[in-house]
């Protein structure tokens, strides 16, 4: 990777981590493309990008803006979620409405969004399209930016699963590259087969549970096969989706190994920009939002699976 520093802002280090990379990118981005000015920057410098995001970029790299769904009534109440369909809670409507405020104060435009077929992220890209007044851009859906598939404990609580089997193990399920947790059995009520949603989906591609790489592998061929070569041919795209499926891309974009990637949170309805070149090289990145609110959310997803 070149010209980046690794962001993971994990545990206690992350506010001063945050706020070291953020005055990095403010530095650097006087003369940068559409969606890299910095959130410290004067206000002379974002009108000058205003034109420059409304235009968008003219000198070879892709822009890329990705967000997490805001908190859901699950991750509310602690609970395993994967692909069960459950709505946000009134908290996470209001952080997808506030990050659609940072997009908008930023001036950074798109021309087209990606989310999944789960309404929590569905929900949290309506909100931030109304607050940039984008709401009549092309929506495309799929599946294959569904949460990871939890099977089994779906529903069930995060931290008395933790203290049931041990907090490793919970962080085994949640987290490790290639460990599935438990299946769902045939005919369970939480089975995907059973959901109208997945009725044009071949059977035999719906999980019954899933770790990370198996959501890399759906994951990942579908954005170098559908959104990458929008973002070639210019288009500013922006992604709504989930923590490990949004992870799954971030692993590729940042060529992190399977032990970094353990360690990488993604905080709720935070949108993250990417600028690359051509050749898919991370140029740079950056969260926008108050680093002390960054660290609490990335703090908040990290402690989930720990016993009270």
């Amino acid at each position: 990777m070149t010209n980046i520093t690794r962001r993971k802002f994990i545990g206690a280090g992350a506010a001063a981590a945050m706020a070291a990379a953020l005055a990095g990118c403010s530095s650097s981005s006087g003369s940068t493309a559409s969606g890299t000015e910095s959130t410290s920057a004067p206000a002379s410098s974002t009108s000058a990008a205003s034109s420059t995001a409304e235009s968008g970029s003219n000198d070879g790299t892709m822009s890329l803006v990705i967000i997490r769904h805001g908190e859901s009534e699950w991750n509310k109440q602690n609970l395993f979620t994967g692909w069960t369909d459950v709505d946000l809670s009134d908290e996470g409507r209001t952080e997808a409405a506030e990050g659609g405020k940072a997009l908008a104060t930023e001036n950074l435009d798109f021309d087209l969004c990606y989310t999944s077929y789960l309404k929590r992220a569905i929900y949290t890209l309506d909100i931030v399209l109304k607050e940039i007044d984008r709401s009549w851009l092309p929506v495309v859906k799929s599946w294959k930016l569904n949460e990871r598939h939890y099977g089994a404990l779906q529903g069930l609580n995060k931290s008395e699963t933790a203290e049931k089997y041990g907090e490793e193990q919970v962080q085994i399920w949640r987290r490790s590259y290639d460990v599935r947790p438990p299946a769902l059995e045939e005919g369970d009520e939480r089975d995907a087969h059973l959901s109208p949603a997945y009725r044009d989906v071949d059977p035999a591609d719906i999980p019954m549970h899933e770790c990370l790489k198996d959501t890399i592998d759906r994951a990942w061929p579908y954005f170098e096969s559908e959104i990458l070569p929008q973002m070639r041919a210019g288009k500013r795209v922006l992604i709504a989706a989930h923590g490990n499926s949004l992870r799954a891309l971030v692993m590729k974009f940042e060529k992190l190994s399977e032990e970094e990637i353990v360690e990488l949170n993604i905080p709720t309805a935070i949108p993250i920009v990417y600028k690359f070149d051509q050749e898919m090289n991370v140029l740079e990145k950056r969260y926008i939002g108050d680093p002390a609110v960054i660290e609490e959310k990335v703090n908040k997803v990290a402690n989930q699976g720990k016993a009270k």
